[in-house]
Order: C-alpha cells, then sequence, then structure tokens
C-alpha cells in the first residue's frame, strides 16, 4: 500500500489493524499478510489500489539536514523534495541520519529495496568520515575487530586511515549491519567524537563525483548488479 501511494508504512498497519484492507474480497486483520501486487486484488475501503508503475531505480547525493521520511511535523526538509521531475512515487533504500550526507537510493522496487536492507545480505555500506582528535592504529585494529555498543556487538569493520589533519582524524569505514547510527556509535564507544559523515559507497554502488542535492538515474547494469547481490533476476 505504501508502494502503491495509498498510504505510509506505518499507517498501512493501522488501516489493516482496523479491518479497512480486503485481499481478494476477504477482509485482512493479519499484519505481514502477504499479497502479488498487481495479481491479487488488494482494496482499501472498497477501492481497489493502483496497479505497480514501471520500476526505476535512482542515487541521491544527500544533503546536510534532510530527512528520510515521507512527511515531518516539524517541517524540516525531506529527501523525496530534491527528486524533482520523478514522476512515480519512490522511497529510500534504508535511510541516511539528519547530518548525514552521501549516497541514498531510491526505487519503487519493493523486493529489491527489503533484500538490500535485510541483514541476511550483508550489503556493505562504505563511509567517509572525519573524527575529532588522532586516532591510532590499536583503535584501528578495535574497530576492525568489532566493538561493544548498548544493544549488543557491533560486528568487523573494514577501516582505512586517509590522513591526519589539523587534530583531525580522516577514516574510511566500511560496514555490513545495518544497526541504527553505527558508525557514529562505533567511534563514540572507542572516545571518539564524529564530525563529518559521507556515505560513498552502497553494495556495488559508489556515489563517485554526483554533486550534493542532486541525483540521477542507475545504469541497467547498476541495477543488474544489485539483484544479482541478494538473488534476484
Amino acid at each position: 500500500m505504501s508502494l502503491a501511494g495509498i498510504t505510509s508504512r506505518r499507517k498501512a498497519d493501522d488501516l489493516i489493524l482496523t479491518g479497512r484492507v480486503q485481499h481478494n474480497e476477504q477482509v485482512v486483520h493479519e499484519l505481514g499478510t502477504r499479497a502479488r501486487w498487481g495479481i491479487d486484488s488488494i482494496k482499501v475501503d472498497g477501492k481497489e489500489i493502483p496497479k505497480p508503475s514501471d520500476r526505476i531505480y535512482l542515487m541521491l547525493n544527500k544533503p546536510f539536514g534532510y530527512l528520510c521520511a515521507m512527511d515531518d511535523s516539524t517541517d524540516r526538509p525531506l529527501v523525496t523534495e530534491l527528486l524533482t521531475n520523478v514522476p512515480q512515487r519512490v522511497y529510500s533504500v534504508g535511510r541516511l541520519d539528519f547530518d548525514t550526507l552521501g549516497l541514498l537510493l531510491f526505487t519503487n522496487n519493493g523486493d529489491l529495496a527489503h533484500r538490500l536492507t535485510h541483514p541476511k545480505y550483508r550489503i556493505s555500506r562504505t563511509y567517509k568520515v572525519t573524527v575529532q582528535g588522532t586516532i591510532t592504529e590499536p583503535i584501528i585494529q578495535a574497530l576492525c575487530s568489532g566493538v561493544h555498543l548498548e544493544d549488543g556487538f557491533s560486528g568487523p569493520a573494514k577501516v582505512n586511515l586517509l590522513k591526519h589533519i589539523q587534530g583531525k582524524t580522516l577514516l574510511r569505514m566500511t560496514i555490513v549491519h545495518g544497526k541504527n547510527r553505527l558508525v557514529r556509535r562505533m567511534l563514540e564507544a572507542v572516545g571518539y567524537k564524529v564530525v563529518h559523515l559521507v556515505r560513498t559507497g552502497f553494495g556495488s554502488l559508489e556515489l563517485g563525483d554526483l554533486k550534493i542535492g542532486q541525483y540521477r538515474f542507475l545504469e541497467a547494469s547498476e541495477v543488474t548488479a544489485l539483484k544479482q547481490m541478494v538473488g534476484l533476476k
């Protein structure tokens, strides 16, 4: 229902729980009920939802201060406002924090989006990280091995020291776990504060020279590579 543009995922749950959704003429009451969009009959308040549009895939270089959400009660700017001239409704594949920049993937292919964010597939995410202070080799090794956080083990990371400059350290970090604010929390756990964070890679995709606030559609080969990573044709 969210991909069809009817409502958000959270509000879709409310529609189901209040008996306003029908699947093949049967009222649905259970969350997680599976349906084949475009094949099965899915109705909300007795009205058939729109059929799926053509699949599209695009990459945005997210600026600082934009929210990954469909709406915001405090009227903060939304990443979807940057997707001008995109007629289909698309959704971000995962999220970036309000204060994190960089590569954000969008699609209306729900199956692909689900797999790319599912822990089972261990899709890598690469970040360029600037931290306050000078990070030493033992700290880098600790990050590579993984650290203990309040919600469990972080998992290992690939960490490369890029340079020290004016009391700061620039790192490249690659993780495969999708825990909330993981890179920031890993560095906080070893005593360092992140002052700038940019995601430069997601799976087989690289941000490249895409300018901040701009987006581009993925090449067919890029889409194929993403699908192959998660076992989709």
